[in-house]
C-alpha cells in the first residue's frame, strides 16, 4: 500500500505543478510590474515598499486554470490614517496598464488586474508594522506570514503542500471564505511544515478522534489548557485550534467548519484505504446522476440556479451561500432534507440541489385563542387543536418541492431582494 500512496503523490505532484513556462511568464510580468510601481511611489514622494506574497512568494502555487499573485504594497506607519487603499489607486492609474483596474471592496478596498487570461495579480494595500500586534488588518500580518513560511519549508516540503494544496482544492474545501469555510493556503503550509509531510499530515487526521486538535507549532503557550483559556472564544469554535506561529493571538484556522473539516477527514480516510489520483482531479458535479440517485430512493429532487448583483468573489459567494442557506430553513420546514449541495463557481452565481422527503403533516403555532388574531388564524386553518390556551393547526402536505420554491419565491420577493439575490432560476 505504501509503494502505491507514493506512485500516487508522485503523479499528483506532477499533475498539481505550474509549468516551468507558466512560472517564467508570471515572473517576467510581476518584476515589470513591481518595477514601473516602485517607479511611481518615487515620483509620488510615498513611502512604501512591495513585496510579493501568498503561494506564488512561497513556490506552493498549484496548478489552476488561473493563477492568482499577491502584491503588497507596504506603507509605512505614518501613513496609518490616511486612505492607503485610495493611494494605491491613484499610483495604479499612473501606470500604464492596458488591463482594467478593479476594485474590490472589503473591510479594506484592495486591487484586481487581469493581466492574462490565465493570471492575475491582486494588489492589497497594507500597512508596515514591526510587530504583529500592531495590525489594523488581517493583511497587514501577510508580509509576516511569508518571511515565516519562507524559513520553515525546506527541501521536498514545498512539494508536499502542493499536494495538500491540491488535494483540498480538488475536494472543494480549499479557501478561508465564508463561502468555503474550508483551509487556507497558509494554514496548510503551516500544517505541513508541522507534520512534516502530507503524508503524515493525512494519516494524523485520519485516525484522530478528538474534537478538537490543538497545534502549537512555537510552543507560544505552556500548554492545550492555557490555549484555551488565553486565545478569544471566537477563535475557538473551529475543529482545529492551530496556533499562528507569528502572532499567538490568531487562530490560523478560524473560519473552519466542522462539516467541512468532516468531509476532509473522510476524504483523508478514502485516499489512504483505496490511493487514487482521482483524490487531486477537479471533478466536476453530475446532476443527473444525483437526480437520478435521489429518485431511486424515493425522493422529490430540485436544481436552482441562483445569482447576486454583489460583487464577484468572496463577497458573492457569501451573499449566495446566506441565501442558500435561509431557502433551506424555510424547505425543512415542510420537507426533510435527505441530501443537499451547494456549489460557487466564482461570477456571480451558483448552482444548489436540495432532495427530499415529504412530511406528512406539519404543526402550525397560531395566537393565545382569546385574542382577536385568533379568529382569522381559525378562518385560514383547517384541523385546530387547543393546547394550554394556544392555537394549533395541523397541515397535510399536499404539494411538490418545485411547487413549494414557486410559491415560496412569489411570496418572498421583498426577502430574496434584501438578500441581494437577482434571480432563481429552476433548472430542473
Amino acid at each position: 500500500m505504501a509503494s502505491k500512496i507514493n506512485m500516487v503523490l508522485k503523479e499528483a505532484l506532477l499533475e498539481a505543478k505550474p509549468s516551468d513556462e507558466e512560472i517564467r511568464i508570471i515572473e517576467s510580468q510581476v518584476k515589470n510590474f513591481i518595477e514601473e510601481f516602485n517607479q511611481q511611489l518615487k515620483v509620488s514622494k510615498i513611502d512604501a515598499e512591495i513585496f510579493v506574497g501568498g503561494s506564488f512568494a512561497k513556490k506552493t502555487l498549484i496548478k489552476k486554470e488561473k493563477y492568482d499573485v499577491d502584491i503588497f504594497v507596504r506603507f509605512d506607519k505614518k501613513y496609518i490614517k490616511e486612505n492607503i487603499s485610495e493611494l494605491t489607486h491613484k499610483i495604479l492609474k499612473k501606470i500604464r496598464l492596458k488591463q482594467v483596474i478593479n476594485v474590490i471592496h472589503g473591510s479594506r478596498d484592495y486591487f484586481k488586474i487581469d493581466m492574462e487570461p490565465n493570471f492575475c495579480f491582486e494588489i492589497v494595500p497594507v500597512i508596515k508594522v514591526s510587530n504583529p500586534k500592531e495590525a489594523e488588518n488581517i493583511t497587514d500580518l501577510s508580509y509576516f506570514h511569508v518571511n515565516y513560511a519562507n524559513k520553515k519549508i525546506k527541501g521536498k516540503m514545498s512539494g508536499d503542500i502542493i499536494l495538500a494544496k491540491s488535494f483540498c482544492h480538488a475536494n472543494r474545501i480549499y479557501g478561508a471564505e465564508s463561502h468555503i469555510k474550508g483551509f487556507s493556503g497558509y494554514s496548510l503550509e503551516l500544517l505541513i511544515i508541522y507534520y512534516k509531510s502530507f503524508e503524515k499530515f493525512i494519516r494524523e487526521i485520519a485516525k484522530s478522534k478528538e474534537d478538537k486538535i490543538i497545534i502549537d507549532m512555537e510552543k507560544e503557550y505552556h500548554n492545550k489548557k492555557q490555549v484555551l483559556m488565553d486565545m478569544n472564544s471566537s477563535k475557538l469554535e473551529s475543529p482545529i485550534i492551530l496556533v499562528d506561529p507569528t502572532y499567538k493571538q490568531r487562530n490560523a484556522l478560524a473560519t473552519l467548519s466542522v462539516e467541512v473539516f468532516e468531509k476532509f477527514r473522510e476524504k483523508c480516510r478514502e485516499f489512504l484505504k483505496n490511493p487514487s489520483i482521482n483524490f487531486f482531479r477537479i471533478k466536476e458535479i453530475n446532476f443527473r446522476e444525483l437526480e437520478e440517485s435521489a429518485k431511486k430512493r424515493g425522493n422529490d429532487f430540485i436544481l436552482l440556479q441562483i445569482s447576486t448583483d454583489k460583487q464577484e468573489g468572496a463577497v458573492a459567494g457569501s451573499k449566495l451561500l446566506k441565501f442558500y442557506n435561509h431557502l433551506e430553513n424555510s424547505t425543512n420546514r415542510y420537507f426533510d432534507i435527505k441530501e443537499k449541495g451547494f456549489y460557487y463557481h466564482d461570477g456571480k452565481k451558483a448552482d444548489c440541489f436540495f432532495a427530499v422527503k415529504k412530511k406528512a403533516k406539519i404543526i402550525i403555532k397560531g395566537p393565545p385563542q382569546e385574542m382577536e388574531e385568533a379568529k382569522k388564524f381559525r378562518k385560514k386553518h383547517k384541523n385546530i387543536v387547543v393546547k394550554s390556551g394556544i392555537v394549533y393547526a395541523e397541515e397535510k402536505i399536499d404539494f411538490s418541492l418545485k411547487d413549494f420554491i414557486s410559491q415560496w419565491t412569489k411570496d418572498n420577493k421583498k426577502i430574496i431582494r434584501d438578500m441581494y439575490i437577482s434571480e432563481i432560476k429552476i433548472i430542473n
